[in-house]
């Protein structure tokens, strides 16, 4: 017979969430086998109900063959007495005594559970500062009482399941063999002849259910021993704080797993604290909660630093903060005990001693007097060592940024060599100066706008900014490592060996601290925006943005070269570098300048036709002008000489007989009327 799946009881008073799921399958087990039973105790049951029916209509059709009366009711009330002892009792047993005590005990452990749960809470919520002997001994005797009630309650609850694994098999068995038996009772009345086999078989069912029996009775005696024993050995750590004199702190571990208070912001000032299971996995701090099937990733904890710290007056208190300082965690453990554990086996992780042969013996030599393990933030260097791009060994790859491939880096270097790209001495800025104070080199005089509030998304209440009818408006996450004078700008290793001088120098001046603000792309300017006060700190006008790339391993690193005059000599240009690191958008970033420099050059194509268009258009209205003005003239010349012929002709008679001679200005006048008057008045 195949071996029987267990609880494993030792494991009650640690209740992880591997044990709670594992507990949830027997649960859910338990839930199928009551299901089944029941549909079986209702088929069972019609096979009774029907064969009562059969025997009393036996009985009465035997009074009517008074011959046969005494066989044929005898028979059926055996068969009926043989149902009900073999084959109904058992199942009624099983699922009046076992199945309803299954459940009893389930209610009483989630109650015990839950009152264990808010005594842990309460205690959590001690203080340490104004501390009360009266309430802390109420709160332990509490947490001591809800803790063994909870051990013993689940132990218990095991035993009754992992007896349910024994008990499926003798209340599925037991009532079909007594069926089965009841049956050939029933029809051995009528033969004294039974195959051979039919008997063995029914021999080798009873012998297996006593087999169960015997092994069950076994496994229960055992259990009982295991729970007796682990009640007297698990009696101390049913107190939250045990006696660290009694049970010494194991400093030299580099795997851990428990429970702790994980706090978690829920506003500027205000907090809250949850309670999870968390444990090591190689160099990866976990948690699960309960009802996960798994953990989940909480930080990487290589070359992480954890040290003790005060949070919200509570006890027993530590901070986890990765490598990169970019993430941290303040986690409380239940007692002083688990406390050091936690800070030296995440210390000893930091170092990275779990990938030794032997973690804990060298983990013996280091943390010899170690009682509050704090680790040293890593260098700059470290935390970026990633990201130096390596020349020597970097791979032969086409740029997007350059103009074709470069070949071999020997003969890149040959051609175009460091010191013709970056000035060994040329000074370092490692943060943005404010514009308040300081001019920013490079930066054209209408950038007076700096230092006024910006709305990033291009809406403004007043005024239209100069980037309101941009299309493009980009916004990114970015964090300013720092800014250094080029000779070059033709080339991507302009912005690789930046990248490299000014980690380095981070790294050899301990500079840590980056400047982090939102970098605006639209199509004529990238601007750098305080997230606080939404105030410009920097704009690079787009054309003088000439050149930009990605680091070639690590894409949180950009830069981009602005090309700018001079302002003491006019004909000189200077070209700076800035470096930048982001949020995994490095490539998106470029690729959003460069969708922004093409926007530009189209609008500025447009501009210069539309600009073409209107000069073209002056000119026809300047020639249409001309025209109208000739055509005037002509028409003014043709007037005059009507008027001249006009004139010239021989004056009539008056009606007295005398002639009236009229001048020629005099018949113009008479012709031409006042407009006439006017024109000529206008001309003199």
């Amino acid at each position: 017979m195949p071996g029987i799946d267990k609880l494993p009881i030792e494991e009650t008073l640690e209740d992880s969430p591997q044990t709670r799921s594992l507990l949830g399958v027997f649960e859910e087990d338990a839930a199928a086998i009551s299901s089944y039973i029941n549909q079986l105790y209702q088929a069972m049951r019609r096979i009774y109900d029907a064969q009562n029916e059969l025997s009393a209509a036996t009985h009465l059709t035997s009074k009517l063959l008074k011959e046969y009366e005494k066989q044929l009711s005898s028979c059926h009330a055996v068969l009926s007495t043989q149902l009900a002892d073999a084959m109904m009792f058992p199942i009624t047993q099983f699922k009046e005594r076992d199945l309803k005590e299954i459940l009893t005990l389930k209610e009483v452990f989630q109650i015990a559970s839950n009152d264990h749960d808010t005594a842990i809470n309460r205690y959590s919520r001690l203080s340490k500062r104004r501390e009360n002997e009266k309430v802390k001994y109420e709160v332990t005797e509490d947490v001591y009482t809800s803790k063994k009630k909870q051990h013993q309650t689940m132990m218990h609850y095991f035993c009754a399941l992992n007896t349910l694994q024994y008990k499926k098999k003798i209340a599925m068995l037991e009532p079909l063999l007594g069926y089965m038996q009841a049956q050939i009772s029933f029809f051995k009345m009528g033969s004294e002849n039974l195959p051979e086999q039919l008997e063995e078989f029914l021999t080798n069912i009873g012998t297996s259910v006593q087999n169960v029996r015997r092994e069950m009775d076994s496994e229960v005696e055992t259990m009982q021993q295991t729970i007796e024993d682990l009640e007297v050995a698990s009696d101390p750590l049913y107190l939250p704080d045990p006696d660290t004199t009694k049970f010494p702190v194991h400093r030299n571990l580099t795997r851990k797993a428990g429970y702790l208070n994980s706090r978690n912001k829920t506003g500027l000032v205000s907090s809250s604290w949850d309670r999870q299971f968390y444990f090591t996995q190689g160099g990866n701090l976990m948690s699960q909660a309960r009802g996960d099937v798994a953990g989940g990733l909480v930080m990487d904890i290589d070359n992480c630093s954890v040290m003790a710290v005060d949070c919200e007056d509570r006890r027993y208190c530590f901070q986890i903060t990765s490598f990169d300082g970019k993430k941290s965690s303040i986690l409380q453990a239940e007692s002083k005990k688990d406390y050091e554990e936690w800070i030296c086996t995440i210390n000893n992780i930091s170092k990275q001693i779990y990938l030794s042969e032997n973690p804990e013996e060298i983990a013996a030599r280091v943390n010899q007097s170690a009682l509050e393990a704090v680790t040293p933030s890593p260098s700059f260097q470290q935390r970026h060592e990633s990201m130096r791009p390596t020349i020597q060994s970097r791979p032969q790859t086409a740029r997007t940024n350059s103009s074709g491939s470069l070949g071999s880096e020997s003969a890149a270097l040959s051609a175009l060599s460091l010191d013709s790209l970056v000035a060994p001495d040329t000074p370092i800025q490692f943060d943005i100066i404010s514009p308040v104070s300081e001019d920013q080199p490079g930066q054209a005089k209408a950038s007076g706008q700096l230092g006024r509030r910006t709305n990033p998304f291009g809406e403004s209440g007043g005024k239209k900014s100069e980037t309101e009818d941009s299309i493009l408006h980009q916004l990114f996450i970015v964090r300013f490592l720092g800014s250094m004078e080029v000779k070059s700008d033709e080339s991507p290793d302009v912005v690789y060996e930046t990248m490299r001088q000014i980690l380095a120098a981070r790294a050899i001046h301990n500079i840590f601290r980056m400047t982090e603000s939102h970098l605006l792309v639209s199509c004529d300017c990238l601007k750098l925006i305080d997230p606080q006060t939404q105030v410009t700190r920097l704009r690079f006008p787009l054309p003088s943005v000439v050149l930009y790339a990605t680091h070639q391993e690590n894409k949180r690193l950009f830069g981009f070269v602005l090309r700018s005059s001079g302002e003491r000599v006019e004909s000189h240009t200077t070209s700076v570098c800035y470096i930048f690191e982001s949020n995994n958008e490095g490539e998106k970033i470029c690729d959003s300048v460069g969708l922004a420099k093409q926007i530009a050059f189209h609008a500025e194509l447009d501009h210069r036709a539309s600009e073409k268009q209107k000069e073209i258009d002056k000119v026809k209205e300047k020639q249409q002008k001309e025209l109208s003005k000739q055509k005037q003239i002509e028409k003014d010349l043709e007037e005059q000489s009507r008027l001249i012929a006009a004139s010239s002709r021989p004056s009539q008679s008056s009606g007295d007989g005398q002639f009236v001679v009229l001048s020629s200005s005099q018949s113009e006048d008479s012709d031409l009327g006042e407009d006439g008057k006017k024109k000529r008045e206008s001309e003199a």
